[in-house]
């Protein structure tokens, strides 16, 4: 692939400003400078450096966010900035476009505003279609902690099944274990709109806090910052879907 393609193909800009940071020198492979944007170069395992940052090739993004409360998972977003402001530039210009809605990675599914924890986001939708769609079934861990004390009665019936106001079917929980007095941790395999917090709700119970430790076998780094994104490695990837 050329290099010039090679900057395209992962949002570093329009072709001409692509060609543009190659010809100005801000493009280094291997610690040389490169200025020929026609030069071909392999794409498997390539890293570079782009105006001083180290970019891992990919052809298709998979990232991880520990995402903060005060921020929504949303391009638009209504009363809070999006968590695509904590991306650099190029993820949200994958694909050569603006950022429009369907440019750039996307998140793989959404957390409410004030919800903290694991966000995976990724412009393969194969995948995010795989990660989200309930008939994959992935858990997805999250701990909460309630208004009221938790009681044995409120965990049987999560797990048993409750009946959101909107759907008639029971949403279950996977699994459900009381921390402490006001804590638990719960696990589901669907994605509904405000799901835990109305399942609780469902429980005569109130969620005060809610955060996401993980998706499949992949849990939240505990040296990952609120804030902070990574790339997703092969062995991540493969707690996330199988090998």
């Amino acid at each position: 692939m050329r290099w010039s393609q090679v900057l395209f193909s992962q949002g570093f800009g329009a072709r001409r400003e692509c060609e543009g940071l190659i010809v100005s020198g801000f493009v280094r492979h291997d610690g040389i400078v490169i200025d020929d944007p026609d030069a071909e170069v392999a794409t498997d395992g390539l890293v570079f450096e782009v105006e001083g940052r180290v970019w891992p090739f990919h052809q298709h993004a998979l990232v991880m966010l520990h995402k903060p409360a005060g921020y929504e998972c949303s391009q638009k977003p209504g009363a809070y900035p999006s968590v695509m402001s904590l991306l650099p530039v190029p993820l949200r210009l994958r694909g050569g476009k603006k950022g429009g809605a369907a440019d750039g990675v996307q998140p793989v599914g959404r957390l409410d505003a004030d919800t903290t924890g694991l966000l995976l986001l990724t412009d393969d939708g194969a995948l995010l279609h795989k990660l989200t769609s309930p008939k994959h079934k992935v858990p997805k861990v999250y701990e909460l902690t309630v208004a009221d004390p938790v009681t044995e009665v409120a965990i049987d019936k999560l797990l048993a099944g409750v009946v959101l106001n909107d759907d008639p079917k029971p949403v279950r929980a996977a699994a459900c274990v009381q921390t402490g007095e006001h804590t638990l941790t719960l696990t589901i395999t669907e994605g509904k709109y405000h799901q835990i917090k109305r399942m609780l709700g469902a429980v005569g119970n109130r969620v005060t806090a809610l955060h996401r430790s993980s998706i499949g076998a992949l849990a939240l780094p505990a040296d990952l910052a609120p804030g902070q994104w990574r790339w997703i490695d092969a062995t991540q990837r493969a707690a996330l879907i199988g090998p």
